[in-house]
């Protein structure tokens, strides 16, 4: 065989053949060595080959976190396919749209999704985004004890009959693909953005493993060649690093944490409840010795602390945490300070990033609100694409250049508009974050410039004020929103979860208590308590569903 690129599937054999025997995934009752994931994987490849997929092949997954995931997804590599994430929090027309827009060959789903995927391939609404027929499909359903849809009705909606996965690996030949690989062999993840459908950002392998996975370790010189990565393996037991994964791995934080354990030569420990409790979670931690935990902004960062500041002490062995990063969405003050008193050695850290810019960077520290450390490669551009100086005080569009994606799949205009070329011929990346400068270099994030309020003519981001309304001690969680207002023509509002056993505060007393954190103008104006903030099907508070409820 020719000799590894940077290619994730040469990338993850280059490590398997350095420390064959570690401890690579622990999936619930799962655990996999190296070896067995990586051999396990081969066979997964081969029976995508067997089965008449070729290489290019778009492999759709829908499952929570399993080893099953895991195994489709680098198997998908290893056969020079392109796994696609598909939600499981979708309903029919999304998952429909995505099948069809990604031009799915293959679906691996687990048994509880069937009725879910019997329904989407069954569906011809001639109104929505995904009507016609669909590609036909190779189906491979994990089994996962429950009874959902039966075979036959997926097989009824699809004209096919699912292969068993399990039947398929038995069956499936050993041994490793021969199929030559490239570094532009495609990475693509689908994300939902804050408008429309969920589009599919390409990255060439390559520049995903230098933008988000490690690029071969964090802190170290950028390798030059691919089959470097093994000497960077640390084969001594005792530095193997257990690293936990929170997020379901249909998102990419939760993937890109995957790849950069896996890179590490690390362990991959997977959350795999379907709801999450910190106190699993916490016991986890415990059990398995975990260096790193990856969260989700304060949704699981608020319970955590809480079940730590309410456990007695001696509940939970957390010696081993080093560090707890969150990625997807920003910890408040409030939180990081709670978590960082519960948790005196820990490192606690935002990451900050995108599906189309990769992680760029980490909050400084010390900073008090959303000011990062960014990669050379990261700056803000005013309207004409041209970078800001340090310290101008004007606010314009975050960006990063060099390792980007190749644009949306199957979407020029959008690719246009997210990806555009400088006059000077600089291609940038441009998911829509505005941001600024400071004197010393650091950037400050402010939001997405969608969602920003304009009141009276003043900018107002949603951030802010949520982090202001949640240093309230009655609050646990919040999601601020504009609404119309005749005069000044936009107000802004929250929406708020109240900690349990909290008594309901006044809208005087928040505005009160907000005024000592920000501008008058920034303050809300309407308050609306409800049981649980909407999220979207990507797990992110729903701006869109908040603003109905008002």
């Amino acid at each position: 065989m020719s000799a590894p690129e940077f290619n994730l599937a040469d990338l993850f054999e280059i490590v398997a053949d350095a420390v064959p025997d570690r401890l690579a995934l622990v999936a619930g009752s799962v655990r996999l060595t190296y070896r067995q994931l990586d051999e396990r994987a081969d066979r997964f490849a081969n029976h995508l080959a067997s089965a008449g997929i070729r290489p290019g092949a778009h492999v759709g997954i829908l499952a929570r976190n399993r080893a099953e995931w895991v195994e489709a997804m680098v198997g998908s590599y290893k056969s020079r396919t392109v796994p696609i994430n598909l939600n499981f929090r979708y309903v029919a027309p999304e998952l429909r749209y995505v099948i069809d827009n990604a031009d799915l060959e293959v679906l691996v789903y687990e048994r509880s999704l069937a009725d879910l995927v019997a329904e989407s391939l069954a569906a011809e609404d001639a109104d929505s985004e995904s009507a016609g027929t669909l590609h036909p499909l190779h189906l491979l359903v994990i089994e996962d004890g429950t009874s959902a849809a039966s075979p036959d009705a997926v097989a009824a909606a699809a004209n096919t009959v699912p292969v068993h996965y399990e039947e398929a690996l038995a069956a499936a030949a050993t041994g490793r693909t021969v199929v030559p690989r490239s570094p532009d062999d495609l990475y693509v993840i689908y994300t939902g953005g804050t408008t429309g459908m969920p589009k599919g950002v390409m990255w060439r392998q390559e520049d995903i493993f230098f933008a988000a996975m490690g690029g071969g370790g964090w802190g170290q010189e950028p390798l030059t060649q691919a089959q470097g990565l093994a000497a960077r393996i640390a084969t001594d037991e005792s530095a193997r690093i257990p690293m936990l994964v929170v997020g379901p791995l249909m998102h990419g934080n939760a993937q890109w944490a995957m790849w950069n354990a896996f890179m590490m030569g690390g362990t991959t420990v997977l959350y795999t409840e379907h709801r999450f409790d910190p106190d699993t979670l916490l016991r986890l931690i415990g059990t398995e010795g975990v260096v790193s935990a990856a969260l989700v902004g304060d949704a699981m960062a608020r319970p955590l602390a809480e079940a730590l500041a309410s456990a007695p002490e001696g509940t939970y062995d957390v010696s081993s945490l080093a560090v707890i990063g969150s990625g997807g969405a920003m910890l408040t003050a409030t939180v990081k300070a709670e978590l960082a008193e519960l948790l005196p050695t820990t490192m606690i850290m935002d990451r900050f990033g995108s599906s189309e810019a990769g992680a760029q960077g980490a909050v400084d520290i010390g900073a008090g609100g959303p000011r990062f450390v960014m990669s050379d490669d990261t700056s803000v551009l005013d309207d004409d694409l041209n970078p800001l100086e340090p310290g101008d005080g004007r606010t314009g569009r975050l960006a990063r250049t060099g390792r980007i994606p190749l644009g949306y799949y199957k979407d020029e205009a959008k690719t246009a508009a997210t990806f555009p070329t400088a006059p000077d011929g600089t291609r940038w990346s441009v998911p829509g974050d505005l941001a600024s400068i400071e004197p010393d270099g650091t950037i400050t994030v402010h939001g997405r410039g969608s969602a920003s309020i304009n009141s009276g003519g003043e900018k107002i981001f949603p951030e802010e004020v949520e982090a202001a309304v949640k240093t309230h001690a009655d609050v646990y969680d919040a999601i601020v929103v504009g609404l119309p207002d005749e005069r000044f023509g936009q107000q802004v509002a929250v929406a708020i979860r109240l900690r349990a056993g909290a008594a309901q505060i006044t809208l005087d007393d928040l505005q009160e208590h907000c005024r000592n954190h920000i501008a008058g103008y920034k303050v809300p104006r309407r308050i609306l308590f409800v049981d649980e903030i909407p999220l979207t099907a990507a797990g992110k508070p729903d701006a869109k569903a908040a603003k109905e409820l008002f």
